[in-house]
């Protein structure tokens, strides 16, 4: 018998499935379109290095299912990419000290080998990338057209700031007040900055979560990231400086116990009132990160100024405080110490007055003139409706989302497609002149202000209404807005009339899986679906939502941590693939553990899953040379065969489950060595190998032509047939003292006292029960364990 050698086999069929384009997918002529499509994504990968273990997961997780969809009579397509634009690459640029452009371009080229060598089902003539020309070209049309609707702008705002990156950082991407990317705590800073109006969908990107497959865990994330508030809108008037403050609120109820008033340090009224001591307060504010902001002790200063209360005309003093946000309702609180721990904190610490206006027990109103005595909930309809009538307040609703902060002061990035005139100030770039190239600076390296500032002869350019001197944009986009329509790109790459062919994306999207990390659930994920929203409103495309379904894998960990290139404790796939092969290694990363659970990376397990593929070499050749082709029967190797089809098929359809199939094929391929003889031989053969295939094609391949078939990536998939599945009799595990002592065959229907006493009737059994038996512990269906 040969050898089973991974290192000749793997090649022999990437070799196979590339003559034969096994895996490109023709875009269909217009009105030939299969009715049974499936378009299988993941998220595409930063090029900031080459790829490591978690890679590995996520992208074979995406092969098991394109394999299993397309055997399932779907045409699937299953594209990939690089997201290589942005401050991964340009920050792993600078560690290795080249240009971007030569740091990305090499990775990639490794990238692409990494993927073929590990036999992923790819469609490489739809690879795109977002530093291409090609690609960012219509980045910056798509921009234009939110520009036009008004859906981006441009506006001096305070900022995420990261000192290390020396960029501004998305809300989104800010994490316990530090730079998600780096680790660096961020400081909010002034400046002018593009944002996309992702708010105005607020409320669609709310209710349409509903429609969608996703883990509820995710949806959650979304809803409360969204954070939609219903309340009132209630003004109060500073009257020396003629002007009213709104305050949204969800308590009205409880405005009669409102006894000073705080406005966040980033409130744009503060300069109006602000005195040296005011300006020193905030200036030390704005610099903390959000998360200290919220769990130091609260502090703050008196402006000297008052508001007054709309429901009794009380004067209460105006305070700073920066436990107060500018992301929550309009960056200006009523504080009601009696009912609020904060505002009670704040109190206490200056002496500022405590009035309860809720009998907590009764939930009615104290103290609240007219409204006195009234529920608390209708006290809040009532109070909002006099208000109205006064001209002093209104219902209103709130949102926790803000604006998507998208542009940085970067150099490896698209370019933003504005030209700024004195006269006309932002003016598109015309559409013809489309790409505006990223050009080349002398230091690229961040320095605080935009590098492509300093290539004046690029920033100089003519405005394109009026002719007079203008200047570039010289921010670039977040990568963010890159990866917010890739998934549309893949469906047309190489159109260039258009990003893409609306009846092409109308046919292929939704992405029916897509599979990616739940850190994304307010970043990508939010955009993505804003951008489709957007495109959708704009007539680009007929369809509301990017990804119909989302799976998330885990982390993988090394030494305790996320393995991530950003923090270097990463293991690769190229020496493992040298040493046990690629099946080993796509079995072994799905084997550890269940895919959307964390899992500490170990090499040592995939020896065991090569010991396995060596196994099922030998056994299924040893059925070659001697089991003859013919009925299986319904003995219990062929049932044993059916079930595994059954639960196989249930695992990856229905339940997304991954490891566990791995373990049900093991089984046949025991019940197979330990029956060689039976009839059903070959036909357990062919199950475990067609089984197998998605998670090790190469084997399965070779395996599938010596037991005299072609083609296993175009089989259809194995159909469990159903009176196989009844069972007449199963397999009963005898354990002593929980270590397997025999096996026995008996009825489906024993009860528990039958199974126990044909458990001690076994002879094998029998020699390990020198003692009294203290308990017997039945599973139905499964086994008997005799502890002595």
């Amino acid at each position: 018998m040969e050898k089973y050698e991974p290192a000749t086999i793997e090649p022999k069929w990437q070799e196979v499935w590339e003559a034969e384009r096994a895996f490109y997918v023709k875009n269909p002529e217009p009105g030939t379109e299969p009715e049974k499509k499936f378009y299988m994504l993941e998220m595409l990968p930063y090029p900031s290095g080459t790829l490591h273990m978690g890679h590995v997961l996520n992208y074979t997780l995406g092969d098991v299912l394109t394999h299993f969809r397309r055997r399932n009579g779907s045409t699937v397509l299953r594209p990939m990419g690089y997201d290589s634009f942005g401050l991964p690459a340009e920050n792993a640029a600078i560690r290795e000290g080249g240009h971007p452009r030569e740091i990305i371009e090499r990775n990639i080229a490794h990238i692409r080998g990494e993927m073929k060598r590990l036999g992923w089902a790819v469609d490489w003539d739809r690879e795109a990338s977002a530093h291409e020309p090609e690609y960012y070209r219509w980045t910056q049309w798509l921009f234009l057209k939110f520009f036009e609707a008004g859906l981006a702008y441009r506006k001096e705002a305070l900022v995420n700031w990261c000192p290390n990156d020396q960029t501004v950082v998305a809300n989104e991407y800010v994490i316990d007040g530090k730079c998600e990317r780096c680790g660096a705590e961020v400081v909010a800073r002034s400046m002018e900055q593009w944002f996309f109006r992702i708010t105005a969908y607020a409320d669609a990107l709310l209710a349409d979560l509903k429609v969608l497959d996703w883990p509820e865990r995710t949806k959650a994330i979304q809803t409360n990231w969204i954070g939609r508030s219903e309340g009132a809108e209630v003004l109060f008037r500073v009257e020396e400086l003629d002007l009213d403050l709104p305050v949204f609120t969800t308590r009205p109820d409880t405005l009669f116990g409102a006894t000073f008033f705080v406005l966040a340090p980033e409130h744009p009224l503060v300069e109006q009132l602000a005195n040296d001591e005011v300006r020193e307060y905030v200036q030390k504010a704005v610099a903390r990160p959000v998360a200290q902001r919220q769990t130091k002790d609260k502090d703050g200063v008196f402006t000297g100024h008052y508001v007054v209360n709309p429901v009794n005309d009380e004067r209460i003093p105006i305070w700073v405080a920066d436990y107060v946000l500018m992301d929550y309702g309009t960056g200006a609180i009523m504080a009601v110490p009696a009912h609020d721990e904060r505002d009670l904190e704040f109190a206490q610490r200056y002496e500022l007055p405590v009035r309860p206006v809720i009998d907590e027990e009764a939930n009615g109103l104290l103290d609240s003139g007219g409204f006195t005595g009234l529920p608390a909930d209708e006290a809040k309809e009532k109070i909002v409706e006099w208000l109205r009538e006064q001209g002093r307040g209104a219902p209103a609703v709130s949102y926790r989302l803000r604006d998507w902060s998208m542009s940085r002061q970067r150099y490896w990035g698209c370019p933003i497609p504005i030209i700024h005139c004195e006269e006309h100030g932002p003016v598109p770039v015309p559409e013809q002149d489309l790409p505006v190239l990223l050009p080349e600076v002398e230091d690229y390296r961040p320095k605080g202000k935009p590098p492509l500032a300093s290539n004046e002869e690029w920033m100089n350019v003519p405005c394109p209404i009026c002719g007079k001197p203008a200047r570039r944009e010289a921010d670039t986009m977040d990568t963010f807005v890159d990866s917010s329509w890739y998934f549309l790109r893949y469906c047309d790459p190489h159109n260039d009339q258009a990003p893409f062919d609306r009846r092409l994306v109308d046919y292929w999207m939704p992405v029916d899986q897509y599979i990616g990390g739940i850190d994304h659930a307010t970043g990508h994920l939010l955009y993505s679906r804003f951008f489709i929203k957007a495109m959708n409103d704009f007539d680009l495309v007929g369809f509301r939502e990017p990804f119909q379904g989302l799976f998330h894998q885990g982390w993988v960990r090394q030494g305790g941590t996320k393995m991530s290139k950003s923090k270097g404790n990463v293991t690769g796939p190229d020496q493992l693939v040298d040493m046990y092969g690629a099946d080993a290694v796509r079995l072994y990363i799905l084997f550890m553990g269940p895919a959307d659970q964390d899992m500490e990376w170990t090499e040592e397990g995939v020896e065991g899953i090569s010991r396995f593929l060596r196994r099922l070499w030998r056994i299924v050749n040893e059925v070659v040379e001697r089991a003859p082709a013919g009925d299986p029967g319904s003995t219990h190797l062929a049932r044993a065969a059916h079930r595994t089809i059954a639960r196989v098929s249930d695992d990856i359809d229905r339940r997304l489950q991954f490891n566990t199939p791995i373990a049900a094929v093991m089984e046949l391929v025991n019940e197979l060595g330990r029956a060689p003889e039976d009839q059903a031989a070959r036909f357990a053969a062919e199950t475990a190998v067609t089984l197998i295939q998605p998670w090790a094609p190469h084997i399965a391949e070779e395996l599938w032509s010596r037991l005299g078939h072609e083609r296993l990536w175009d089989e259809p998939w194995p159909q469990a047939d159903p009176a196989m599945l009844e069972r007449d009799t199963f397999e009963l595990v005898i354990q002593v003292n929980g270590r397997v002592r025999d096996r026995v065959e008996v009825a489906a229907d024993s009860s528990d006292e039958d199974l126990v006493a044909q458990a001690k009737a076994s002879p094998r059994v029998q020699a390990y029960l020198d003692g009294k038996i203290r308990k017997e512990i039945v599973v139905p269906g499964k086994l008997v364990n005799l502890v002595i």
